[in-house]
């Protein structure tokens, strides 16, 4: 078997089932194709989903009147049970049947969104947010996996990925642009009725085109082994987010302590199962461990650019966020081409080299962006941003499929959902980190001019959001003032996090080839080392 597992292999060596070894030798046909396209549209809406509610909150809070928390609980909520169930629903798929999971996800996230539209109070809002979020949960690894299971040839099983991971990143992109759009003619709600009938339409074809598959020797789900993985997860997530919007404190450095500590409680429970919540012996894979490292760290080095860009343009440039967004569509094609191209190129070039390359084109974007100022050309900016997310779409299609593909067929849902998990820590964690660095470069950079009260004072030398609504109570002159000082300062943050990171990708680069070499190309036949593929058919041959 290649060590390369998925790039060097069909799925033959990898699921046996009561009739002997599986062929999966057959090209995807019309029937797959169609399938993906359907499979896209919910991974598409579950990534706009993330972004989408940000332009509605003005008309929501205006409607339903939440405190502070509230809101930032309906904001947040979607993310954290999305983080908090994946190795769960993921798991649970490979046991019940991952269309079965899918199909009842679907049902679960229309009801859901049925129920966020006509919220009539904040409580109930956040009720059907956290709802959504577990539901998108049963469907982010479910769509993966199924991939896996319809695209057994290595060359079609890149792109289909590919076409995937550009849905999820095009939703991110277009969801400011879409929810202005129907802000402009409709209420607040008609964002979450948007995902009705995509999930209607899923829950009619997918019983038609996509297959079944599960795991028929899976036992029962531990229900402590699910508790334990939220208390993991859940105060990891919830304790990043707080350093990335207020700063380090005891509680949300506490949060994290905590999360660690369950963490380490969840491990030592699944060493002790029979049927594990999360198969352990996963990791043993070369392939796998390596990426999956890879894939965290370059998650955490390049979330917070998207987060700091769209920043930038509407506080420095002064952009609305519609307009953002907007701007922030050059970069999603980028990105969506190199991810659909990495695939391709990697049937003449091993993986990690192409990955590498693309992290070292992601640095010199973020090195552009390290040298821009206030009044650098948005030419320049812009082709920075694009060179940041075109470097970084190799990394994502390809270190997705080394991660999903080196494990065995029957696991796919559980390898689907510890990659997406670690995308959504590694997002946490570069968000908290990158957005610490460049809050810190703004705070001792900025400079309040006299004459501004003391509690609008405090608010701008903390963010430039602060500034930007402090400068306009102010006389014209004293707001000039501020804003001129607060978007300098700001730029200069920006700059420093961008430094950093391109230095830290360069490094990934060098890292990526260093886990990941052995992996051949993609449709190459290679010997390797065992990895946890084989290991868990022979465990189950000598069952």
């Amino acid at each position: 078997m290649s060590s390369g597992a998925g790039h060097g292999t069909t799925r033959k060596d990898k699921f046996m089932d009561s009739t002997g070894p599986a062929e999966d030798t057959t090209r995807a046909g019309r029937r797959e194709w169609i399938g993906l396209a359907v499979l896209a549209l919910p991974t598409l809406l579950l990534s706009l989903d993330l972004s989408v509610l940000f332009l509605a909150q003005p008309q929501l809070s205006a409607d339903l009147n939440p405190s502070a928390s509230q809101q930032l609980w309906i904001m947040d909520i979607y993310a954290f049970m999305i983080a908090g169930f994946l190795v769960t629903m993921g798991t649970l798929g490979d046991r019940i049947g991952r269309r079965k999971l899918m199909l009842y996800g679907s049902a679960a996230f229309a009801v859901a969104s049925v129920i966020a539209a006509y919220s009539t109070t904040p409580e109930m809002l956040i009720f059907a947010r956290a709802l959504l979020g577990i539901a998108g949960a049963t469907l982010m690894p479910s769509t993966l996996a199924l991939i896996m299971t319809m695209f057994t040839d290595a060359k079609q099983r890149g792109f289909a990925i590919g076409v995937w991971l550009s849905s999820f990143m095009g939703g991110m992109a277009i969801g400011p642009v879409i929810g202005g759009a129907l802000l402009g003619w409709f209420w607040w709600g008609s964002v979450f009725l948007m995902a009705v009938p995509v999930m209607v339409l899923l829950m009619v074809t997918a019983p038609v085109l996509l297959p079944e598959m599960r795991d028929p020797d899976a036992g029962r789900i531990d229900l402590l082994s699910v508790v334990l993985s939220l208390l993991a997860i859940l105060p990891v997530v919830y304790g990043l987010k707080e350093i990335a919007q207020y700063g380090f404190s005891a509680v949300a450095g506490g949060s994290v302590l905590v999360g660690i500590v369950f963490g380490v409680l969840f491990v030592l429970r699944q060493r002790t199962l029979d049927s594990p919540l999360l198969d352990l012996k996963l990791f043993r894979s070369r392939t796998l461990s390596g990426a999956l490292v890879v894939m965290l760290l370059t998650s955490a080095t390049i979330s917070s650019s998207i987060m700091l860009f769209s920043l930038y343009l509407q506080t420095v440039r002064g952009y609305s966020a519609v307009e953002s967004g907007l701007w922030l569509i050059p970069a999603a094609t980028a990105l969506i081409v190199t991810s659909l191209v990495a695939p391709k190129i990697a049937q003449k070039v091993r993986p990690a080299y192409v990955a590498a390359a693309g992290l070292l084109v992601a640095a010199a974007g973020l090195a552009v962006v390290s040298q821009v100022g206030t009044a650098t050309s948005l030419v320049v900016v812009l082709l920075g941003f694009v060179l940041v997310q075109a470097g970084v779409g190799p990394m994502g299609s390809l270190g997705t499929e080394m991660i999903v593909g080196s494990a065995p067929e029957e696991r796919a849902g559980s390898a689907a959902s510890v990659s997406e998990t670690s995308t959504e820590l590694g997002v946490a964690i570069g968000v908290a980190t990158y957005g610490t660095i460049a809050a810190a470069v703004y705070q001792n950079l900025v400079a309040v001019p006299p004459g501004v009260p003391a509690e609008a004072a405090a608010a701008a030398g903390e963010t430039i959001s602060g500034a930007v609504a402090a400068a306009e109570g102010l006389a014209a002159d004293t707001g000039a003032a501020l804003l001129d000082s607060a978007r300098a300062a700001f730029t200069s943050g920006v700059n420093t996090a961008a430094g950093v990171a391109a230095v830290i990708l360069v490094v990934l680069a060098g890292l990526t080839v260093a886990l990941l070499r052995h992996v051949g190309k993609t449709g190459e036949e290679s010997p390797a080392p065992a990895d946890a593929g084989v290991a868990m058919a022979a465990e189950r041959e000598a069952r």
